[in-house]
């Protein structure tokens, strides 16, 4: 079973090759985390996975995709994420984050209220919109505010603006790093030429597009050190007409290796919100693991994948066929937080052994009951029968 072999980055070593997705909860308070983040992903850590990553983390009040996202830009918010992260590796998993800055696409409601772009009747509750921050100014795409082009000493603070959040983050207990470079967000914006039209230093050339997040992953790896493993989620492709495409991917992932990155989260699209010219994959199952094994060839870099993983067979043969190294659960978690384990069992291990013990004492008696009474041809409805 290579889902349930261990992978060593760094200098650390994930139990199996499960990860659990940052999935954004807008669960957070004026960007601290909550209660809720503790049971959010505490339970993915007790489920089995061998990676829990946080959500998406603002690195700067204004790089917060909604006013309910979490940050790591004040050292007052560490408490609330090492608590978050002691849970979580108390309970056998690696504790991840993701740090974010949403660019351009900051500002907006939930999801349930349709992701809209903020506005007064947000800010006559106290959540109004702000600033946004830029390669070029242009917005996201229709009803969305026009960004500010951020100036070469934005782009200087912004950098340092990585380097402590990520600073805070090792201080917090996390043991994983993750830069979200995909979904259009800010460091995408810059990589991509859809949304950079820059023509200073940082925009024109691919090599000039790429000058920001490069500055970027140098900066949060020598914040980490060379011990903490540093992933970076790239939208494969820009889902866009003239945006980026697989072949240039490849090249960008093979240019941040060189930095320092050690794992490519691969995703794809949302470089704008205009669907007009939408040319996204089609959402099959593992519909990233084309892009992923890419990746890992052609750059020589390991690559996570997401989307649609819903099969423990299927996920153990993406390893295998050399798709990716690592695979990664979303909303398939959400519906099934103990999902690890059940794949350990749908694998051939029916032992019970990689639960939490206090789980795992009680639920192997009971396996061997259910076994019992299914052998005897009693189910149960039994009693409700003749």
């Amino acid at each position: 079973m290579t889902l349930f072999s261990p992978l060593t980055l760094r200098s650390v070593t994930l139990p199996n090759r499960i990860g659990i997705s940052p999935m954004c909860m807008y669960a957070s308070r004026e960007g601290f985390v909550t209660d809720f983040h503790v049971a959010h992903l505490g339970r993915f850590a007790l489920g089995g996975a061998g990676l829990v990553i946080a959500e998406a983390t603002a690195v700067h009040p204004r790089g917060r995709i909604s006013p309910f996202d979490a940050g790591l830009w004040s050292d007052e918010q560490v408490p609330g994420w090492g608590r978050v992260a002691e849970v979580v590796g108390a309970a056998g998993a690696v504790p991840g984050v993701q740090l974010g800055h949403a660019g351009r696409r900051a500002a907006v409601r939930e999801p349930w209220r349709a992701g809209a772009p903020l506005d007064e009747t947000d800010a006559a509750v106290g959540h109004g919109p702000w600033p946004l921050d830029a390669p070029s100014a242009l917005a996201a795409g229709p009803g969305h505010a026009v960004p500010a082009a951020v100036t070469a000493a934005d782009i200087a603070r912004s950098v340092q603006d990585w380097h402590d959040a990520a600073v805070r983050a090792v201080a917090a207990g996390f043991r994983f790093v993750e830069l979200h470079g995909a979904h259009g967000y800010l460091l995408h914006s810059f990589l991509s030429p859809v949304s950079n039209r820059r023509t200073d230093a940082y925009g024109g050339s691919p090599q000039n597009r790429l000058r920001y997040p490069r500055e970027v992953v140098a900066a949060v790896r020598s914040a980490i050190g060379d011990g903490i493993p540093l992933s970076f989620r790239l939208s494969a492709v820009d889902g866009a007409a003239d945006g980026l495409g697989i072949d240039d991917t490849v090249g960008i992932a093979r240019a941040l290796a060189a930095e320092g990155v050690d794992l490519i989260d691969t995703s794809s699209g949302s470089i704008t919100t205009d669907r007009s010219t939408d040319t996204r994959v089609r959402r099959g199952f593992a519909f990233h693991a084309d892009f992923s094994r890419r990746i890992r060839d052609e750059a020589g870099v390991p690559t996570a994948t997401v989307g649609l993983i819903v099969d423990p067979v299927q996920a153990d043969r993406l390893l295998d066929h050399g798709d990716a190294d690592l695979v990664l659960l979303g909303r398939e978690a959400l519906d099934d937080p103990n999902w690890p384990h059940h794949a350990r069992a749908a694998l051939g291990d029916d032992s019970h052994e990689g639960w939490d013990v206090r789980f795992g004492s009680a639920l192997g008696p009971r396996a061997r009951t259910l076994a019992r009474l299914a052998a005897a041809g009693e189910t149960p409805l039994s009693r409700f029968e003749g």
